[in-house]
């Protein structure tokens, strides 16, 4: 079977071209103006207490490069910036001097957005500091693979309005990835999303670092347990919903973080990179509410929004992945 027309005019493609234009494209879910946020809750919008970590791995980045006097912080899928604008409000006041923030991201420059971040939609060239991808790389879209009755991988294409059938056998460098990161055994239905474009987009994203670090954060799966039926799915005003590639809502499946780390990167957990940052939800003591009821009431709420991000089960299991250029590994407690 190949990509062709139904029978209401609607084309049958791949994923991948779907996913694309139906989130990045003009009136796509992307370019809308309430942004990720009135869709979905990422760490970046539960707790201030995020940006802070991010902040604090910004400094201890900056401590490794010698301190430049030009130091850069690059949020990758920004939103509408509200990261950039928590790492620069968190940082202490010489670095925050230093530093040049840029928010990458293909939908236009929010009004009131702070002016000392510049706005791309790509990133720049030649940096030095800290690239930082908090749930990007989920959304870079890839093509699905489902094993046939006869138990052949092939592409599964879709129309708008979600329907799917199967097309062509993969080959190429789309077979190979799969035999190498996510082998489909012969059973019919099986599924896997094919992460080689991901791979790509992240060493390019790494590429454009000269010296610091890029780390990436997402939903993950490594190799000894990838879910057998895929993940692909939609996130419609907070809910999840079927992935429907019409514009409606956000489009996501998990990230294969294992299969774009580059040599002398590293996997762990969210909660063991906020733990190593000094996020740990741990409540104040109780004396503290005798002796200054008010710090208690913020402390007992700080605690309560660590816990949230570190949490097994939900924020805290989302997998950083760390990548070193030319500095060492800085989140290594």
């Amino acid at each position: 079977m190949t990509p062709g027309t139904g029978a209401e005019g609607h084309e049958w493609r791949g994923w991948r071209a779907a996913v694309r234009e139906a989130l990045y494209g003009t009136g796509g879910f992307y370019r809308r103006e309430e942004g990720p946020a009135g869709h979905f809750r990422t760490s970046v919008h539960a707790s201030p207490l995020f940006a802070g970590a991010v902040a604090r791995l910004l400094c201890r980045v900056d401590e490794a490069l010698g301190r430049p006097a030009a130091l850069d912080f690059v949020d990758m899928a920004a939103g509408r910036g509200e990261l950039a604008g928590g790492v620069l409000a968190a940082l202490p006041a010489e670095v925050a001097a230093r530093t040049r923030a840029y928010a990458v991201e293909i939908a236009g420059r929010p009004a009131g957005l702070d002016h000392r971040i510049e706005w791309l939609a790509a990133p720049p060239e030649g940096t030095t500091g800290l690239l930082f991808a908090n749930e990007w790389l989920d959304n870079v879209p890839v093509e699905v693979a489902e094993v046939d009755s006869a138990g052949t991988a092939r592409l599964v294409l879709v129309r708008e309005d979600g329907s799917e059938r199967l097309g062509e056998p993969v080959d190429g460098d789309q077979a190979r990835w799969l035999r190498r990161w996510w082998p489909l055994a012969g059973e019919a239905g099986l599924r896997a999303e094919i992460g080689l474009t991901r791979d790509e987009a992240w060493a390019s994203a790494v590429a454009t670092l000269d010296r610091g670090l890029a780390v990436a954060v997402d939903y993950a799966h490594t190799a000894d347990a990838r879910p057998p039926f895929g993940t692909l799915t939609g996130f419609r005003e907070g809910r999840e919903t079927t992935a429907v590639p019409d514009g409606s809502c956000d489009i996501t499946a998990h990230v294969a973080l294992d299969a774009c780390a580059l040599p002398g990167g590293r996997l762990l957990p969210q909660r063991e990179a906020l733990h190593a940052l000094g996020v740990t939800g741990a409540r104040p003591p109780l004396t503290l509410a005798s002796t200054d009821p008010a710090a208690y009431v913020r402390a007992l709420a700080s605690a309560g929004e660590a816990a949230e991000l570190t949490a097994a089960g939900g924020l805290g299991d989302f997998g950083w992945l760390v990548q070193p250029v030319g500095i060492p590994d800085v989140l290594r407690v």
